[in-house]
C-alpha cells in the first residue's frame, strides 16, 4: 500500500510539473461555461438596510442563469442556507440547477473574491489571488478566504488551486480569451494593492500565472461612484476578439471628458491580428443618486454573459431599451435579459460584480455538509 501511495503522490507531483510547462490560457467570459457563483447577501453585510430588494434582484440574476446553466450559491451557514433555499424555491428555481457551499463572507462581490480559472491543455487550473477589498478600503479577511473554503469543500473537484500574493480582483481584468488583457492602470497596477510592484512586474506575474501576451493599459476611463479605481468591468468590455463596448457620458456631465479620453485611446488599440477594434458604445445609464445626494455608479458595461444568455444591468430609464439594441448586436448569438440593478448601484457596484462564472472543463459540484 506504501508504494501505492507513493506511486499516486509522484504522478500528482509530475502532474504539476507538466501543467508549469504548459502555457495557461484565461478564457473569455463567453466560451461554453460550467455554472456561476453568487455569494448571497445576508444581514452582517452592507446589504442589511435594503435586503429585501437586493435579495429580489439576485432571485432575478438566479433564474436567468439557471435558465442556462448551474448556479453555485455561497452561503455564511446553514441557516442562511434554508433561507437562500426557500426563496429559490419560491422562485420556482429547479433544485437540480442549484449547487452550495458554505462560506462566510465580508460583502457579496463575487468577481472580486472569485477564483480565476485558466485552462492548460485543456485541464482547468484556478488562482486564489488576494482580495484586499481595493486597495484596503473595506473590510476584506472573510471574503479573502472564501475560494480556499470552496476548494477545500470540494467545490471544483480534484481541481488544483494556486495561491498568490498578488492582489488582483476579476473585475479589473478583461480578456478576448486569446491572450489579450484589456484594463486600467489604475485598478491593477494601484501601488496600494501591490507596493513595489511596477508595471513590468505585474505584466510578468499575469503572463506566467495567466498566460497573458498582449496588454492594452488605459490611462484614462472613470465613473462617478465607483470605489474600485476603475474596474475594466464598468468602462469597457470585449463581446468578441475584435470587439469592445464601453460606456460613455454626454457633454457637461461629471464623466464626460474621462470616458471621451478613454474612447480616443480605444481607436489607438489593436486586436491580435493588427486591426482597429470594432468600437460600439453603450449610451448613458442616467445619473442616479443615493438618499444623501451621492452620485451612483450605473453602467450597461456591467453585463454577465452565460452558455444562452447577456444578463443587462439596466436603470429605470429611457436608455435602458438602446442599450440592449446596442448589446444585442455586438452579441447577436444570445438572448438579452434586462435585469433592474438600482438596488445594488446603491452600494457602488452592479451585476458583473456579483457574480464569477466558471469554464466548463471544471467539474462544479456542491461542498461537502452542505
Amino acid at each position: 500500500m506504501a508504494v501505492f501511495g507513493d506511486e499516486v503522490a509522484f504522478h500528482k507531483l509530475l502532474q504539476r510539473l507538466l501543467d508549469t510547462m504548459l502555457t495557461p490560457r484565461l478564457p473569455a467570459e463567453w466560451e461554453p461555461q460550467a455554472g456561476v457563483q453568487l455569494t448571497w447577501p445576508h444581514p452582517d453585510t452592507d446589504w442589511a438596510d435594503d435586503l429585501p430588494a437586493v435579495e429580489a434582484v439576485f432571485l432575478q440574476i438566479a433564474r436567468t442563469i439557471t435558465a442556462d446553466e448551474p448556479l453555485l450559491c455561497v452561503c455564511r451557514d446553514l441557516d442562511h442556507r434554508r433561507h437562500v433555499q426557500d426563496l429559490l424555491q419560491q422562485a420556482g428555481i429547479a433544485p437540480s440547477r442549484l449547487l452550495w457551499s458554505l462560506a462566510d463572507s465580508d460583502d457579496t462581490w463575487a468577481r472580486d473574491h472569485g477564483p480565476l480559472t485558466t485552462l492548460n491543455d485543456g485541464r482547468p487550473l484556478l488562482h486564489d489571488f488576494r482580495f484586499d477589498g481595493w486597495g484596503g478600503k473595506f473590510a476584506a479577511r472573510r471574503d479573502d478566504a472564501i475560494t480556499t473554503v470552496l476548494h477545500a469543500q470540494g467545490c471544483f473537484g480534484d481541481t488544483p488551486l494556486r495561491r498568490h500574493g498578488l492582489v488582483l480582483e476579476g473585475g479589473a481584468i478583461e480578456t478576448d480569451g486569446r491572450g489579450t488583457l484589456l484594463a486600467t492602470r489604475s485598478s491593477v497596477l494601484d501601488p496600494k494593492r501591490n507596493p513595489g510592484l511596477g508595471q513590468a512586474d505585474i505584466e510578468a506575474l499575469l503572463r506566467e500565472h495567466l498566460g497573458l501576451s498582449r496588454f492594452l493599459w488605459l490611462d484614462h476611463g472613470a465613473l462617478s461612484g465607483d470605489d474600485t479605481d476603475a474596474h475594466i468591468d464598468v468602462l469597457a468590455r470585449f463581446t468578441d476578439p475584435h470587439t469592445i463596448v464601453h460606456i460613455t457620458a454626454p457633454p457637461g456631465d461629471p464623466d464626460h471628458a474621462a470616458l471621451a479620453a478613454m474612447h480616443a485611446q480605444l481607436t489607438t488599440f489593436r486586436d491580435a491580428e493588427g486591426r482597429p477594434y470594432r468600437l460600439i458604445p453603450l449610451p448613458f445609464a442616467g445619473e442616479h443618486h443615493d438618499t444623501d445626494g451621492r452620485r451612483l455608479p450605473a453602467s450597461y458595461a456591467n453585463f454577465l454573459v452565460t452558455n444562452r444568455s447577456v444578463l443587462l444591468p439596466v436603470y429605470g430609464v429611457a436608455a435602458d431599451t438602446e442599450a440592449a439594441r446596442r448589446l444585442a448586436e455586438a452579441v447577436p448569438d444570445r438572448r438579452i435579459v434586462p435585469i433592474d440593478c438600482r438596488p445594488l448601484i446603491r452600494q457602488n457596484g452592479s451585476l458583473h460584480c456579483l457574480t464569477m462564472q466558471y469554464p466548463q472543463a471544471l467539474p462544479l459540484r456542491s461542498g461537502e455538509d452542505t
